[in-house]
């Protein structure tokens, strides 16, 4: 239980903590009330990089959802231009964060970042299917072991303003390793291998680094989804 109350941060957190903090001190001198007011922003960011671990399905060829979120859409569309995988249409997962979602974003899959590209964009509504294309993103490829490529995509949202990746091109990597994070809303687009079904359906919810959202070895057709 101890564990689930005391969840470690993320050090991008610190920074907005301090401040949040020393604001909270600072104003208690103009009016006490507001004192509370800081400490308030204080614990939101606390539980805004909170930076939880997960347990991560280990076998090749499984994908994993890069974000925790819920499954905006599930489409064909082009990868990124500027990563150079085709214009040919792959299935896309997006997901969408709110501001209550862990914003840890975690690798997909085992393999090697052979390109990265950061784009300007907008700051349009992560939830809408433009912000792919319009919005400011970090592109990431890589290469599975058997020679497969994946995209995934970090977007900026609404209110999202920094973009954190530490990523290397060349780089061999293992799924749901942390590679990075999005700060105050966003989504996370992951492109897969033309002959890959999805597994997810829009509306479900994932948790980074432990929902399964594709098998690179099997042939199942993609799944539906219904509320019940």
């Amino acid at each position: 239980m101890l564990k689930d109350v005391l969840i470690p941060i993320h050090r991008a957190g610190w920074p907005f903590i301090g401040a949040a903090l020393v604001a909270a001190v600072l104003l208690a001198f103009l009016w006490e009330p507001l004192f509370w007011l800081g400490l308030l922003v204080a614990a939101f960011c606390t539980y805004f990089f909170r930076d939880p671990e997960r347990v991560v399905p280990v076998r090749g060829g499984l994908v994993v959802s890069p974000a925790d979120g819920l499954v905006s859409a599930v489409e064909p569309a082009a990868p990124p231009p500027e990563l150079g995988m085709g214009e040919g249409l792959r299935p896309r997962i997006s997901i969408f964060l709110n501001v209550f979602d862990v914003h840890i974003n975690r690798v997909p899959a085992d393999g090697t970042i052979s390109a990265l590209s950061y784009r300007k964009g907008t700051f349009i509504n992560a939830a809408l299917d433009k912000a792919s294309e319009e919005n400011e993103r970090q592109s990431v490829r890589m290469t599975t072991p058997d020679g497969r490529d994946i995209a995934f995509v970090q977007i900026a949202g609404l209110v999202a303003r920094r973009i954190v990746c530490d990523l290397v091109q060349g780089q061999s990597v293992r799924a749901g390793e942390r590679f990075g994070l999005i700060r105050f809303g966003s989504r996370t687009d992951v492109y897969l291998p033309e002959d890959v079904a999805p597994l997810v359906a829009p509306g479900q919810r994932m948790i980074g680094g432990e929902t399964v959202i594709a098998d690179l070895v099997s042939k199942e057709s993609p799944r539906g989804g219904e509320v019940r």
